[in-house]
């Protein structure tokens, strides 16, 4: 790295190899790992840990203070997992004192325009396509997909391997597996071409739709979806898992979808 057009604080600790394109400026306190390539007129702000062999795009600002009237300038960080490729625009603030950080996971995909606000939680291998937009303090699972223009609602969770597609408004919580889609938000399937590419099973694949067949499509309430899941399902990674999603919810889960008269 040797970019006399670059501005990089000498307090930032960046791998040799690492490549930083003309007009980008790297803040004190950053920490950027090998491999890495940063573009023109990138913004490393203080607090970023950006991991290996990621690709940061022309424009954007990482690790900028929160959008948050409540933030007091305590000392938080982003972190952004190794081969994780951020595109063109795209703006990812780092934590408050509610979770102290900001983090993408590693092998994500996070295309132009895109915002993540402060303490947000994002797993591994996830896709969030064009103006994808999440409010604070969001969980995002693993190997989950949100189309384009997604916005998802302050404090929401959505579990591993779900699919939002484009335009969606999301004020509920998505659990694992399902496929969400519609106004208001609803159930509209599992996943299941997303889980077949990672090699779930038939069998297994089945088996999840059996589950949201209780908890969307039997007239249940919550409960006693989950305790009728529990008694007659056998119990399984997947099964525990919705279980867990669906107790540990505090906005709610979203609904089925209901067809109008």
């Amino acid at each position: 790295m040797n970019q006399p057009l670059a501005y990089v604080h000498p307090g930032a600790k960046i791998a040799k190899n690492v490549v930083v394109e003309p007009f980008t400026t790297i803040h004190n306190n950053v920490i950027i790992g090998e491999g890495t390539w940063i573009g023109s007129n990138v913004t490393i702000m203080e607090g970023a840990r950006i991991g290996k062999n990621c690709n940061i795009f022309p424009g954007a600002v990482i690790s900028a203070p929160p959008q948050d009237l409540k933030y007091q300038g305590e000392d938080t960080i982003t972190e952004i997992g190794d081969n994780t490729t951020i595109r063109e625009c795209v703006t990812i603030n780092k934590g408050t004192s509610d979770r102290m950080k900001t983090v993408i996971g590693k092998n994500c995909l996070i295309m132009a325009y895109c915002h993540v606000a402060h303490d947000c939680i994002v797993g591994d291998n996830c896709i969030f396509s064009n103006n994808s937009t999440l409010a604070g303090h969001i969980t995002v699972g693993d190997h989950v997909i949100l189309a384009g223009m997604t916005a998802v609602h302050q404090f929401c969770s959505i579990g591993n391997h779900a699919f939002v597609t484009g335009g969606s408004l999301v004020r509920k919580d998505v659990p694992p597996y399902v496929k969400a889609a519609r106004e208001p938000l609803s159930y509209v399937g599992i996943n299941s071409v997303g889980l077949r590419r990672r090699g779930f099973t038939t069998e297994k694949i089945r088996e999840i739709q059996n589950i949201f067949r209780i908890l969307y499509q039997k007239n249940y309430n919550n409960t006693q979806a989950a305790e009728i899941i529990e008694a007659e399902m056998e119990a399984t990674t997947e099964r525990d898992e919705i279980l867990q999603f669906i107790k540990n919810s505090h906005r709610g889960i979203m609904k089925g979808y209901i067809t109008s008269n």
